[in-house]
């Protein structure tokens, strides 16, 4: 079966379309984590606060969907959380390059900065979450 057949019939399935409706108030919670403590950080530098953010909220956000949105799913949970943390740091590296772009080169505010990069980099990580680490 072809990857576009595969992602048709994926799409047809009402449990994959609650899983991201899940993954979504999961990731929300996550988003307003991560930008409280991104903004109560920022005083060590934006870099740095959205480090330390990333991985309050990924904490969070890994409790939420292996106990929620991906219960039936559940495999090893040292497993599962090495390939949720691999997925979510490549999802931080994006971040901090949206970052890069945003601040240092741009010049734009911090937090908004933050709260857009984590919308733009919320695709890849839902899809190396539902497909690899929750698999």
């Amino acid at each position: 079966m072809s990857v576009s057949s595969r992602t048709v019939a994926a799409l047809r399935r009402r449990h994959n379309w609650v899983q991201l409706v899940k993954f979504g108030v999961v990731g929300a919670t996550g988003y307003v984590i991560n930008l409280a403590v991104f903004a109560a950080l920022l005083g060590w530098g934006a870099h740095v606060a959205a480090a330390i953010s990333f991985i309050v909220a990924a904490a969070s956000n890994y409790w939420w969907n292996r106990h929620w949105t991906f219960v039936g799913q559940k495999g090893s949970f040292a497993l599962q959380g090495v390939r949720f943390y691999i997925v979510s740091a490549v999802a931080f590296a994006f971040n901090q390059l949206w970052l890069v772009i945003f601040i240092d080169w741009l010049h734009w505010r911090e937090v908004l900065s933050q709260a857009i990069a984590i919308v733009l980099v919320t695709p890849l990580n839902f899809l190396g979450n539902k497909l690899w680490s929750f698999r």
